[in-house]
């Protein structure tokens, strides 16, 4: 009989190092982050984007997130993911594949170290993943450390495909990290210019699609677990980005969701790079010493 007793402790005590995450620790057990490449800050008040406005008044925001420097693409996907600027991850021109730089280092997979692989060494069982429509973006995430990544196919098109990709996946699988990247409003910005009526057209169409990714949270019954964050890579000017002005420089930063304060817009400055910060404060990872990046610890409940 002690025998047996012994024995059930331990398949019970198997049973918990099983367990894929360690969610109860965590300040909420899913993050989606929805990044739209090209997205000004200064286009938020003149946008009729009701979805992602509703996003902010649940939550905190700021408009005055930096981008790193040059204010490119490939550059500051790379920060936002991997917590630290050029000077350290190494990739610095628009469509850096790998680092022109010398990464000031790596992880066992060869990458600088982003918040996916991070998040692989410390909760080996949690579901990542990073959908996206312009394939840059994959040589910035580490994808040997993500559960899944995905393109979507011929998006200028297909201009729902990654929406629908989004929502299919979070209610079938119900990620903990999850990173769905949108390349449209860059296009319409190189194409028809920034602060444009198209531009405005654009970011309507993608705040419904915004709202269906949000409702696929709900009905995947991880509403109330979930942390919502918004952001960008760069703005842009005219038909371009790159430069150091603040249209091509100021991204919006707007999260909600559990334990975030009803904060409306905060004063405190964020960097590009503190997004992956900010990542790991939720999940309680501990940051790469390489990292410079700071968690916005003023948008949370105390």
């Amino acid at each position: 009989m002690k025998r047996n007793l012994v024995l059930s402790i331990l398949f019970l005590l198997a049973g918990f190092s099983f367990h894929p995450v360690h969610a109860a620790k965590w300040r909420a057990g899913h993050v989606i982050v929805i990044a739209l490449d090209g997205w000004g800050g200064y286009s938020v008040s003149k946008a009729k984007i009701p979805n992602i406005r509703s996003v902010m008044e649940s939550g905190c925001y700021t408009m005055k997130d930096r981008s790193v420097l040059p204010s490119s693409s490939a550059v500051n996907w790379a920060s936002m993911f991997m917590g630290v600027g050029p000077e350290l991850h190494g990739y610095t021109t628009w469509g850096s594949r790998t680092p022109e730089i010398p990464s000031r280092t790596v992880n066992g997979n060869g990458i600088f170290p982003t918040i996916f692989s991070v998040m692989r060494e410390q909760n080996p069982k949690a579901v990542t993943a990073c959908f996206y429509e312009w394939e840059g973006i994959k040589y910035m995430v580490d994808t040997l450390s993500l559960s899944r990544h995905a393109i979507c196919p011929d998006y200028e098109k297909n201009t729902t495909g990654l929406c629908e990709m989004a929502v299919k996946y979070i209610k079938e699988e119900k990620p903990h990290l999850f990173a769905v990247c949108f390349d449209q409003l860059d296009h319409v910005g190189h194409a028809a210019g920034h602060d444009t009526p198209g531009y405005y057209e654009k970011l309507e169409e993608l705040d419904v699609q915004v709202d269906r990714i949000l409702q696929a949270v709900r009905e995947a019954g991880i509403g109330d677990d979930t942390i919502i964050i918004m952001t960008a890579d760069h703005g842009g000017i005219r038909k371009g980005h790159g430069g150091i002005t603040l249209q091509e420089m100021e991204i919006p930063f707007i999260i909600a969701g559990k334990g975030i304060r009803k904060g409306g817009e905060f004063r405190e400055s964020m960097m590009q790079f503190d997004t992956a910060a900010t990542l790991a404060y939720i999940f309680k990872l501990k940051q790469p010493q390489a990292w410079i990046g700071r968690p916005a610890k003023h948008v949370f409940n105390r």
